[in-house]
């Protein structure tokens, strides 16, 4: 029995296990009364959701958050949002080793998966070291937002505790907010947006990637090289940034950004370039940009930000690995080269699988929730723009979340719940066993195209 129940727990389905516990526990915190505030209601629902989207540190609710929660439920909700941001691994590290205990070879297991990673080698000081660079950036954050918040609030406690909740919802690009109006009250302010954006890069870029600059600035290793990782996720994460403020500030010519100042216009389409990839802060009612702007914005929250990092989507890696693998059957090459070095062949074919995947069940999603609402005259921009956002793990919002049904609702769960723990953990938790054949048939072609 015991041997039965290791052999269908694979490290992949612990860690879905384990956030689905996170996202379980947490929303019967989050359900109990010292966690609201007087007078108001809240269903088991309403608190799964508020949960699920914490954990999966999406952003989206079904409540106004400011006016639901108590000082208790936001401590409550803080923590999901750290635990979701980080991982769970990370934390669970942290408390083996605080209690002196061997991180053994199942755990190290966990922590690959839990972290994208495909080697043993370093896992307990990445650990160690995502959670300080973690919670120092957060610290930073929030003295820096803290401060300048004085001038916004009356007391120099509600601004700091205004400010440490914005620095941690921007680094782990959560999306929650406790003003009530998200980031819409500092939208004419460039300092507070400035230091928002500067956090929400630093959370989606990746861990291994702020590691590895940690350890570039420290000069200790004179002979160091940025990892291709590093090099693909860095420079992709950037250009489709640069491609974002672009795309926005031209289709919202004319539009929303008609009678704005140049510098309005251009930090308004900056903000959304980077918000959008996960960040799901806003500093503006989203639905007022046109049709146009709110498809290519879903498309930027689908490709997401990096692996190994807070954010969802594809991943900057997946898209990076289709254009270059496109790009070499374009000039007629069987190989694919990028920054002296070459793209394992299985990398490849698991971009495309992730992609496939992701566009199968965000259609499906799509479907699902248009069938669900059928009658209630959501029209169909929003329901993408909603479901982009959710398995994007972004949070931005056309405002129609808590319109819709409890059916509705539970797929926008499935899919932040899926954007959090990655499609390629998902999909190894449901693959067989890999089994040998032990016969092969005569190999014919196909016609594809």
């Amino acid at each position: 029995m015991k041997l039965a129940l290791n052999q269908f727990l694979t490290p992949f389905r612990m860690i879905l296990v384990s956030y689905v516990v996170a996202m379980f526990l947490f929303s019967i915190l989050l359900y109990l009364p010292i966690s609201h505030q007087e007078g108001v209601h809240l269903t088991y629902s309403e608190a799964l959701f508020t949960s699920v989207s914490a954990v999966s540190v999406t952003g989206l609710t079904v409540v106004n958050v400011s006016e639901t929660y108590s000082f208790t439920g936001i401590i409550f909700l803080s923590l999901a949002i750290q635990l979701g941001g980080i991982g769970i691994m990370t934390l669970g590290t942290f408390v083996w080793m605080l209690f002196g205990r061997k991180i053994v070879l199942s755990q190290r297991m966990l922590i690959m998966v839990d972290q994208n990673q495909n080697q043993f080698s370093g896992l307990v000081s990445l650990m160690r070291g995502i959670l300080l660079v973690a919670l120092l950036i957060e610290l930073i954050g929030a003295l820096i937002l803290g401060t300048y918040f004085i001038r916004y609030f009356d007391t120099v406690g509600e601004a700091f505790y205004q400010g440490a909740f914005a620095s941690l919802s921007a680094f782990t690009n959560a999306g929650f907010d406790i003003t009530g109006q998200s980031l819409i009250p500092f939208a004419n302010d460039y300092y507070v947006q400035l230091v928002v954006i500067l956090l929400i890069f630093a959370g989606a870029i990746g861990f291994p990637v702020l590691l590895e600059l940690k350890e570039y600035f420290s000069r200790k290793n004179t002979n160091f090289k940025f990892s291709l990782f590093t090099k693909i996720t860095t420079t992709t994460y950037f250009i489709v940034f640069l491609i974002g403020v672009i795309g926005i500030w031209l289709l919202e010519l004319g539009y929303y950004y008609d009678g704005l100042a140049w510098h309005q216009q251009f930090f308004n389409a900056v903000f959304n370039s980077a918000t959008s990839r996960s960040g799901g802060l806003a500093t503006m009612d989203i639905s007022e940009l046109n049709i146009s702007t709110l498809m290519f914005i879903s498309g930027l929250m689908i490709i997401g930000a990096s692996p190994s990092s807070v954010g969802g989507g594809i991943r900057t890696t997946t898209l990076a690995v289709m254009f270059l693998t496109i790009r070499s059957f374009a000039f007629g090459k069987t190989d694919v080269k990028v920054f002296g070095r070459e793209i394992h062949p299985e990398d490849q074919q698991k971009a495309f699988i992730v992609l496939s995947v992701f566009i199968i069940m965000l259609f499906s999603a799509v479907i699902l929730i248009a069938a669900f609402e059928s009658g209630n005259g959501i029209p169909l921009t929003a329901i993408i723009f909603e479901t982009s956002s959710a398995f994007g793990t972004c949070g931005l919002s056309m405002g129609i979340t808590p319109d819709l049904t409890i059916n509705s609702q539970l797929v926008l769960m499935v899919l932040m719940f899926i954007g959090r723990v990655g499609l390629v953990a998902f999909l190894f938790s449901i693959r067989r066993k890999e089994r040998k054949s032990h016969y092969k048939y005569p190999t014919e072609r196909i016609i594809i195209g």
